[in-house]
This record gives structure tokens, C-alpha cells and sequence, in this order.
């Protein structure tokens, strides 16, 4: 379990957990934002190495985000599906959610992070320690700018 600010992060332990984690994301990227229709799950969320995470805001659900790592070895991993829910927003559960992905893939013997950011939230995740790697491309038919987090830093 981790804790900032009083909201608790972990891997989704439970079915119950894991289908609020879906939810989470269901409402934000499908039904929210429209990036994805029908649904924003894939064949990641099937890899037994993906790690689902939730975020508590007091006893409810509201934040979620998966990583998983993107080589054998271990040392490049992927953070992505961060979500909020729209009435959780102001209770600070992105930050912790986003610590936790970079903590856990750190642990796991990661050496560097990356995600595919919303062009709005390039300065939030700089605030983090991330930078930009890349020109801006276009990921689930949106731009988007590549960034990354030194893990070993």
C-alpha cells in the first residue's frame, strides 16, 4: 500500500477492485473524453505483468492508472490509463497515482518510465520530474506528447 496525502494506492486486490479500476477508466476515456468507443481495454489488460491500480478517495474508488513493462529485462516500463474520476479531481488523487506507477516500476527493477501524455498535462507531469522525449505524435487518434522518467535518478 502507499500513501500521500491520505489517499491509499495499491494494486487492484480484488474482482471488485479490478472492475472499479475498469470503470474508472471506462467512465473518463470512453464516456467522458470519447477517446475510445466502447471501450478502452486491450490486450495489456490480459498481460499477467500489467499491474492495475486504484486510488482511494476516502472509502470509494476514484483514481486509477496501469503500468507494465515493455522489455525481458525489466528496465523500460509504460504508465498509462491514469484517470480520475471528474468528482474526485480536486482531492488529489492523480499525483499519488502517478507516484506510485514510478515507485512500483522502480522497484521492479526499472531503469526508465514512459507514457503517451494528453497535450494538456504536459506541465503537470514536468511538476512530477518528467520530460519530454519526442515530438508530439498521435496516439488513440489524439496528440499526444511522449515523456519519460528517469528511474534511477
Amino acid at each position: 500500500m502507499f500513501q500521500t496525502l491520505g489517499r491509499d494506492c495499491h494494486p487492484a486486490a480484488t474482482s471488485d477492485e479490478l472492475a472499479a479500476h475498469y470503470a474508472v477508466r471506462h467512465r473518463v476515456f470512453v464516456e467522458e473524453q470519447h477517446i475510445f468507443d466502447g471501450s478502452d481495454r486491450d490486450a495489456r489488460d490480459d498481460d499477467p505483468l500489467t499491474i492495475h491500480v486504484v486510488a482511494y478517495a476516502g472509502r470509494v474508488i476514484g483514481g486509477a492508472v496501469r503500468l507494465y513493462p515493455l522489455d525481458h529485462a525489466g528496465e523500460l516500463w509504460r504508465g498509462d490509463r491514469l484517470a480520475v474520476l471528474p468528482e474526485h479531481r480536486g482531492q488529489s488523487l492523480g499525483t499519488p497515482l502517478v507516484r506510485y506507477a514510478v515507485k512500483t516500476a522502480t522497484e521492479r527493477g526499472g531503469h526508465l518510465m514512459v507514457a503517451h501524455i494528453q497535450l494538456g498535462n504536459i506541465r503537470y507531469f514536468q511538476r512530477l520530474g518528467w520530460r519530454c522525449s519526442g515530438d508530439v505524435e498521435t496516439y488513440a487518434n489524439l496528440p499526444h506528447q511522449p515523456m519519460a522518467i528517469d528511474l534511477r535518478a
